[in-house]
């Protein structure tokens, strides 16, 4: 290697190095990417209607914010009494536990009553592991604060590519030699596409969550059915661990009215993430995205692994895009046309076809063509020869 490979190397593991330092702050662009293009869809539909380009742009951050605010009025009211009273119901609870536990020990052998352990002691032993929660508080609040703040980036950055997308978008085509624009307008068209896709499909399978659970929670009588079934669809966007997350807050809901009401919950839930895991994401992406269902699961783990939990949020729009990429540029752009051109191929052909093997009637008509050709060639070697004789004989005659 010369010295110009050698410093092209090294520029290209620097910028690798620079990208995987700064994965968080490109992870947080391209959900502001995702967020823009769907508001933008939803603005060009409104722009089909007769709306100007700002109105529609407008009223689609108008409807986004509006279904923001509505999930949080849905949620947070009938939560916030659920959970003032579970703050007084928690301790009855206890107690009511202590006094069933204190009458277990007097039907049970005075041989096993020093194996029984005290609830108190219990208590004393959970003390350390509860005073670190408390001491984490300020950790937590932290954390609530940096997510506060790494949300309103994207939403301001949504809100920058949402005013002129085709100016950035002609920026990022510029990164490529010329001869590849046309081909990368293509690219992001079909990403586009796609990523809306992805949304149809993802608003989807949160209804049919969200639906589901509020069947199932109103059928068992949990009280806040209609905001705890709405609690577990948005959560159904994160993969695998939000219908997890979605099942806490109803099982402490319906552990205020009867402990077997908060079992029937656990095993409602596991059955819409069961039918939601194997069969309502699975065929709906593939139906929108075309993705097979084994992909979808090793994504997620591959993002959450090196990304953390914002990767395993957008893990599947994520990977939505890296198909694209990969399917147009690696294997269409390079794998597929790795090998002789199709002119090269045409002309092998040509050079290898031998009409006289392949169709007898221009066989024919090539011997025909060859006997002329060689009654030709005779008839002018007759008169050759005889032209020859007669030089020949008129050379004679002046000589004599």
């Amino acid at each position: 290697m010369n010295l110009g490979q050698w410093i092209g190397l090294i520029a290209i593991v620097l910028s690798l190095y620079i990208l995987w330092q700064i994965k968080e702050v490109l992870l947080l662009m391209f959900a502001a990417v995702v967020l823009a293009s769907t508001l933008n869809r939803l603005a060009r539909w409104f722009q089909r209607w007769g709306v100007r380009r700002g109105f529609a742009v407008v009223l689609a951050v108008v409807i986004f914010f509006a279904l923001i605010v509505g999930f949080f009025r849905v949620i947070v009211p009938p939560f916030a009494a659920q959970f003032h009273e579970l703050t007084y119901r928690v301790p009855q609870g206890l107690e009511r536990f202590n006094s069933w536990f204190n009458q277990l020990k007097t039907q049970v052998p005075n041989q096993l009553v020093p194996y029984i352990p005290d609830i108190d002691s219990l208590i004393q032993q959970a003390q350390p592991f509860i005073n670190r929660l408390l001491g984490n508080s300020f950790a937590f609040v932290s954390g609530s604060l940096e997510a506060l703040l790494k949300i309103l980036l994207v939403l301001v950055l949504t809100g920058m590519l949402l005013a002129n997308p085709g100016a950035y978008r002609r920026v990022f085509v510029r990164l490529f030699p010329s001869f590849y624009r046309r081909r990368v307008n293509g690219i992001l068209d079909q990403c586009e596409t796609s990523l809306e896709g992805w949304v149809i499909g993802a608003l989807i399978a949160m209804g049919v969550v969200g639906l589901l659970s509020v069947i199932g929670l109103s059928a068992l009588g949990v009280k806040a059915a209609l905001a705890l079934g709405v609690l577990a669809g948005f959560l159904n966007l994160i993969p695998n661990l939000g219908p997890t997350l979605s099942v806490v807050p109803a099982m402490a809901i319906a552990l205020l009215d009867a402990p077997w009401k908060a079992v029937l919950v656990l095993i409602l839930y596991f059955i819409i993430q069961q039918l939601e895991s194997n069969f309502i994401t699975p065929i709906v992406m593939a139906h929108q995205v075309s993705l097979l269902p084994a992909v979808t699961l090793i994504s997620q783990l591959f993002f959450v692994t090196f990304f953390g939990f914002l990767g395993l949020f957008l893990a599947l729009p994520l990977t939505v895009v890296a198909k694209i990429w990969l399917q147009e540029v690696l294997i269409k752009d390079v794998l597929d046309q790795w090998g002789p051109s199709p002119q090269q191929e045409a002309e092998l052909v040509i050079v290898s076809h031998s009409p006289a093997l392949d169709d007898p009637w221009e066989a024919d008509n090539a011997d025909e063509q060859g006997g002329k050709g060689a009654r030709g060639q005779g008839s002018r070697g007759g008169r050759g020869a005889e032209g020859d004789k007669g030089d020949k004989e008129d050379k004679g005659a002046e000589k004599e």
